[in-house]
This record gives structure tokens, C-alpha cells and sequence, in this order.
């Protein structure tokens, strides 16, 4: 624990760490965070003085200033005294803050929203207390430090103190709902844990996440929860945006017609019916069906009280392409929506590449699936085909799970593989949903996707009706409900390079068929002027075992010069690999795992077999 020392002048200066047994008495703070706090770095780097006339640092004045009038040379304020650039330092943080609090010989409460020197008419001062109107009341993590420390003394933001807990027990009481037995200091295990989850039910954290946090000593669970996301760094949320942004955005009018679809209606109404398996051929849109699926089951699943977790393999990406990573981000979800599962969450994590991952993180999915307070859960995982680590497993993980509870659903999504049918097969209520008997609704989908990006290149490159109608007809007659082929060919009209007159010559040139266009692409990148460039850039992320950076690819393909000293050159050559490779935070990627099969000779046409040749 580190803490601020106030010395006779009135500075104040961070401690070293200090050992739990050399920890001196001190007094903590408990305030609501705003605009204009003092940071470590600012203490670390002597910033600090900077910041004099801001109310973050008024706040720890007042903190060391009331410390000592309370004989307390030490006291500590979560602004300022821990590093939070630092994981190993805030996770010991998150652990540790309810024992620090309880520990503290007095927590002082400061109120920014309390004046004690308001003027009545006559001019005389008085004390305007409204403790419901306070912000500090509505805070998750302000919950343990009014939980757990013996003395908590409230202050306007004038320095005056209001009274302690004790003395404001009653209204303290009525704003939060909490037992006075509760504030007197009685075990937290007298209270059930359904009661202790009331507490922090009208109360509000910036990040999801750190309503979990704030309830570690309320439960007395000191779990590494950040440990289990951060050898996986990849929030499943996060994943979601990027998967939207990276395809344009979702369209409504592209995945609703799902929710009219029997197979989907039965699997949703029907308790007995826990699986449903969407299945379709590459390019088909399944990942933004799903998209589309969580977006709208989050709103009735959550205001009813239930959770909704998922997860998007890509095979592409080391950190989503095998179970172990599948688990983690279910589990971290899970754990968001309903905080009480805490308590199934093991000591050790173990990373993804030891064995042990998958037993202990299968187990504990399991368990909290099986938790009787569980509230009903709803589990997505797309792309099963791109779960590449310990596919079979995931596999018979699923099934196991779709005879746990009636609380639990499931949808899944994968490629028309046989290995996924012949183990799906084995739950005995399930439903499957087939893009490919579905060509009606699917080809409506496809024709809204088409629409919404003829309008997108139109507003782009100042279309006429005469061309939009043209790429309409062309890509309508082509698609064969494929959004990817629609999405590639788009994309290759909106490169600057092409301009208006050229756009229908363009358009024809691309053949029907994501393995034909793909071919397409091949024979224009082996006539442009960089082709040996270009070949040596597509073999080379195709035979890497994860995706790599630019500077990565720089040690491992052989560049000229005036290219390898110029990171925007580099750049422009992964764009004439366009409908193959995608460029994200210097990392380069697939832009879909298709692209890879050809290149990798998986798919029929006879070029992927020649571009296998060459690769």
C-alpha cells in the first residue's frame, strides 16, 4: 500500500509501498471522481502544484488537513496513490480497497454537492443538508467505503463536518436501503447474498466492469477477475464494435428477417428447445446475423434481469481461434451482468496455453450455469468452424451445456461442416436454422445490403440514377446471397483509382463467386507493376501461424530500400492486397477467413490450387 505523508508545512508527498505489518494508522478519503483530479503521475512527476487551483487537489488538502486535526499524520486518497499504468499494482488495488477502507482509522465522506455557507434573505449563514440529493450515494464503488470502515465522518465541500455515520444513521438508512444493522458493523455474512445485491442495484460505475469490482469485499471474494481477460485481451464487446465498424455498420433491414423464421421463433419460445445452429457457406453474413441477434435480445434479456454473453471466433487471430479464449470471454461477461457468480471464479486462471485452462474455466462455466440464482442466460458463439484450438472440445462443451438448465439457451453459428453436424446432432431438443433453405429471406437481405452501399459509393463518387440502377442489376443478378461478394466488390469500386467513366467496365470485369472473384483479384495483382511485391506480402501472412504487424513483416520479407524505410509505402502495398488483407492498428489480418482457404488451395477453383503453388 502506498500512502500521502503531510509534513509540518502543510506538503504532502507519496510514501514508498509499504508492507501490510509496517502500514502506519491513516485516514482515507471516499468523494466522487470529476473532471480535474490529481493522478499519480502527476504526484510521481512533480505535476502535481500545477493543479493547485483544481478541486481535485482541494479535496486532498482538505484530506491531509482533517488528518491532522485527527492526530494522523498518513492518509489516502484513490486519485493519487495508485498507479494504475501499472496491471500488477491495480489488481492488488481492486482486491485490497475494501480491506484498506476497513482498516482505516477514519474515512472522511466528502460531499462536492453540500455547502454549509449559503446566505438566508436576512444574510445570516446556515447549513442546507439534502444527503439524497448527493451523487456519493448513487456511486457503485462508494458502497464498501460506507460499508466498510468503522468511522465514517461526512463533510460539506467547505471542510465542514456533517455528522458520522452513526449520528446520520437513520437517513443514511432510508437513502441506501441498507440495514442499519449493516452500517453498525454486523458480519456481511448475516446478510444473504440476494440482500447484499440490493445494495448496489440503484447504484452506477463508469465501466460495466467496475460493478463487479466494487463488490469484492462486499462478498469477500479476492479474485483475480482482471487476470482472466488480460492474457486474452479481446472484450467480446469490443470484438462486436470492431466486427460492425470494420463491415460498415449493421444494417437492420440485413439480419431481421430472422426473427420471423420458425426455426428461430421455435428455439426462442419453446423452453425445451436450447440450441439453435445457424448454418451457411462462407460469406453469407452470419457474423452480422448474430450482431444483429444480440443487439436486439439485449434489451428485453437485460431489463428483464437476465444475462446475454457471446463470442466471435476468428481464425485468423491467435487470441479468438481456440476454446480456452471462447471461455474466458463468456465467463467475463457473465460476470459483468450478474457480479454474485464472482464466487465460482477459481484463484488461478492458468493462460490459454496451459492445460489446465480449459479444465478449470470449463468447470467454472459449468458451475455458475448451473448456480441456482442464475437469471436467465442466453450464450451466443459464432464462427464454431473458426475455433481452430481444441475445436472438439468447445464442441462437446456445448452440448453438455444445452442439458444444464432450462435457464440456459444457446446459438451457435459455423459453416455446413460435418464434424459440427455429428456433434450438434447429439443434443436431443435443437434447432437448426440453414442459410442455404433459407435463399428467400437471405436474398431479400442481401438485396437491402446492396441498396445501402450503391447509396454509400453513390454519396462518394456522385453516382447517376442510369449508374446506380447498373450496379444494382449486376450485383443483384451475381450475389447469389453472398454479402461478402457484394462487400468486396464495393470495395473495390470506392478505391480513389477508379473513377466515374471506368465504374461499369470495372464492375463487369469481376466474375460471380467468391472463389472466381478471389481468382479475379489473383490475376490483377500479377499484373500490376508490384506483383512480386504483392505475392511475397499474401504467402507470407498465409503461412504465419497468427497475424503479424507491419514492422514484423518488415524482418520477414525481403523490401527494397526506399520501401522499407517508409512505414506509408508499406501500407499502400498491403492495400493493393485489398481483397485479401486488412490493415488494423499496424496489424494485418484476412478480411475473411475465405480469403485465406483460396490462398491456402482449400477452395474448388483451380486458381486457389495455382496461388497454393506459389504460397
Amino acid at each position: 500500500m502506498r500512502l500521502l505523508e503531510r509534513d509540518p508545512t502543510g506538503e504532502f508527498r507519496l510514501t514508498k509501498h509499504l508492507p501490510n505489518d509496517k502500514i502506519p494508522p491513516y485516514a482515507i478519503l471516499s468523494h466522487t471522481w470529476g473532471d480535474e483530479e490529481v493522478l499519480f503521475r502527476d504526484l510521481a512527476g512533480g505535476t502535481a502544484k500545477n493543479k493547485k487551483n483544481n478541486a481535485g487537489y482541494s479535496k486532498i488538502v482538505f484530506c491531509g488537513e482533517q488528518a491532522e486535526r485527527d492526530g494522523l499524520r498518513y492518509f489516502w486518497v484513490d486519485t493519487c496513490c495508485i498507479d494504475k499504468s501499472d496491471a500488477g499494482e491495480l489488481q492488488h488495488a481492486l482486491n485490497s480497497m475494501f480491506q484498506w477502507y476497513r482498516n482505516a482509522a477514519k474515512c472522511y465522506v466528502y460531499l462536492a454537492e453540500v455547502s454549509t455557507r449559503k446566505r438566508d434573505a436576512d444574510g445570516s449563514s446556515k447549513c442546507y443538508l439534502n444527503l439524497r440529493d448527493c451523487r456519493w450515494f448513487t456511486r457503485g464503488w462508494t458502497l464498501q467505503e460506507l460499508i466498510a470502515p468503522a468511522i465514517v465522518e461526512f463533510f460539506s465541500k467547505d471542510g465542514e463536518r456533517l455528522g458520522d455515520k452513526k449520528s446520520l444513521e437513520k437517513e443514511i438508512h432510508n437513502i441506501t436501503e441498507i440495514p442499519q444493522r449493516a452500517l453498525q458493523g454486523s458480519p456481511l455474512s448475516d446478510f444473504s447474498v440476494a440482500e447484499r445485491m440490493k445494495w448496489i442495484e440503484k447504484r452506477n460505475t463508469k465501466y460495466e466492469e467496475d460493478k463487479a469490482y466494487s463488490l469484492f469485499g462486499i462478498f469477500d471474494v479476492h479474485i483475480p477477475l482482471a487476470k482472466l481477460w488480460s492474457a486474452d485481451p479481446r472484450d467480446p464487446r469490443h470484438e462486436k464494435e470492431r466486427i460492425e465498424l470494420a463491415k460498415g455498420g449493421l444494417l437492420a433491414d440485413a439480419y431481421r428477417w430472422v426473427f420471423d423464421n420458425p426455426d428461430f421463433k421455435r428455439w426462442r419460445q419453446l423452453s425445451e428447445s436450447r440450441l439453435l445452429w445457424i448454418k451457411g457457406d462462407p460469406g453469407k453474413g452470419k457474423t452480422m446475423l448474430l450482431c444483429g441477434v444480440i443487439n436486439e435480445l439485449e434489451r428485453p434479456i437485460t431489463v428483464n434481469g437476465g444475462n446475454l454473453a457471446y463470442f466471435f471466433c476468428q481464425a485468423t487471430d491467435s487470441r479468438i481461434n481456440n476454446a480456452t479464449s471462447v471461455l474466458r470471454g463468456l465467463i467475463y461477461l457473465l460476470v459483468q451482468r450478474q457480479p454474485r457468480l464472482l464466487s465460482h471464479l477459481p484463484e488461478n486462471t492458468y493462460p490459454s496455453d496451459d492445460a489446465m485452462a480449459w479444465i478449470v474455466l470449463s468447470k467454472t462455466l459449468i458451475e455458475m450455469l448451473e448456480d441456482p440464482n442464475l437469471k436467465v442466460t442466453y450464450l451466443v458463439i459464432d464462427a464454431l468452424d473458426e475455433c481452430i484450438i481444441d475445436q472438439q472440445k468447445l464442441l462437446s462443451l456445448i452440448v453438455q451445456i444445452s442439458s444444464v438448465s432450462a435457464r440456459v439457451k444457446l446459438v451457435v453459428s459455423s459453416r455446413n461442416l460435418v464434424q459440427i453436424e455429428e456433434q450438434l446432432a447429439t443434443v436431443a431438443q435443437h434447432s437448426r436454422l440453414s442459410l442455404e433453405l433459407n435463399a428467400e429471406s437471405v436474398t431479400a437481405a442481401v438485396e437491402a445490403f446492396i441498396w445501402h452501399k450503391i447509396l454509400c459509393l453513390s454519396r462518394l463518387k456522385g453516382y447517376d440514377s442510369g449508374t446506380e440502377n447498373a450496379i444494382h442489376d449486376y450485383l443483384s443478378s451475381n450475389a447469389n446471397g453472398t454479402f461478402l461478394w457484394v462487400a468486396l466488390i464495393c470495395q473495390a469500386l470506392g478505391d480513389p483509382n477508379v473513377r466515374r467513366w471506368q465504374t461499369l467496365n470495372k464492375l463487369r470485369a469481376f466474375p460471380p463467386g467468391l472463389d472466381s472473384l478471389y481468382a479475379r483479384m489473383m490475376e490483377y495483382i500479377g499484373n500490376s507493376d508490384n506483383a512480386d511485391l504483392c505475392k511475397r506480402i499474401l504467402a507470407t501472412a498465409t503461412i504465419v501461424r497468427r497475424p503479424i504487424s507491419l514492422h514484423e513483416l518488415l524482418t520477414l520479407v525481403e523490401l527494397p530500400d526506399d520501401i522499407f524505410d517508409n512505414p506509408e509505402y508499406l501500407e499502400e502495398l498491403i492495400k493493393l492486397c485489398g481483397s485479401f488483407l486488412s490493415l488494423r492498428e499496424q496489424t494485418i489480418y484476412f478480411v475473411h477467413q475465405s480469403a485465406k482457404d483460396f490462398l491456402q488451395g482449400n477452395a474448388a477453383h483451380q486458381a486457389s490450387r495455382e496461388a497454393f503453388g506459389w504460397v
